[in-house]
């Protein structure tokens, strides 16, 4: 069987966000639960990962989540893509800027390639924030509105509008991004002080990405 384990990132409620190479062009992207597995003897275990992310899956058209009225986007918009984010936050030490001698990790960029539901890798995700599809077409958003994430180990849930477009392919035409179903993200706990400024962290995360486009 083709395939092989990239990343997991576990979360506190006893579950494990998993990626598993399928191919060089496929990625799965799934969650199972820990004491599951734990119960698999080890080559099991690999099998029963790899078996779950093969093609045959089908692809879902909604995210499995009823998404908060706080980041609902306007009316008259339509989804036209769902996309699974796997990758790293970037975060910068940093003086803050209104508290003497203290310091603090601070978002600088997202690194993340985009998934559809089948598992194939469909674009990419940078600073700006920025989202960048395979057909060219890119989008670049603002943050308009945020929740905290069900899980406290995960960064937020986010509303974004989209303040400018390029290209003529999926990107081309959204107007509002939601994101979702985070795991993980956080910056770190420690690390950061006068003599770390300008480094680097990079945090594993995962996230569900929705884009919205005017109804027509």
């Amino acid at each position: 069987m083709p395939g092989g384990f990239e990343s997991c990132v576990s979360s506190p409620n006893n579950q494990i966000f998993c990626n598993v190479r399928v191919d060089l062009n496929h990625d799965c992207i799934f969650i199972l639960n820990m004491t599951t597995l734990r119960l698999l003897p080890p080559l099991l275990c690999a099998m029963t990962l790899l078996a779950a992310c093969q093609p045959s899956i089908p692809p879902a058209t909604q995210a499995s989540v009823n998404v908060p009225e706080g980041l609902r986007v306007p009316p008259g918009h339509s989804v036209v893509l769902e996309a699974q984010a796997r990758g790293a936050q970037i975060y910068e030490c940093k003086a803050k800027a209104d508290v003497a001698q203290a310091f603090e990790w601070s978002l600088k960029a997202p690194d993340a390639n985009l998934f559809d539901w089948g598992g194939k890798r469909i674009g990419h995700h940078y600073a700006g924030p920025t989202w960048a599809a395979a057909d060219g077409s890119k989008v670049i958003g603002e943050v308009k509105h945020k929740i905290d994430s069900p899980s406290t180990s995960a960064i937020p849930w986010l509303l974004i509008a989209a303040k400018s477009n390029e290209g003529e392919g999926i990107f081309g035409r959204v107007k509002w991004i939601q994101r979702i179903n985070t795991v993980a993200g956080i910056a770190p706990l420690s690390g950061c002080s006068h003599t770390e400024i300008s480094k680097e962290a990079r945090v594993d995360y995962a996230a569900t990405y929705i884009f919205y486009a005017s109804a027509r």
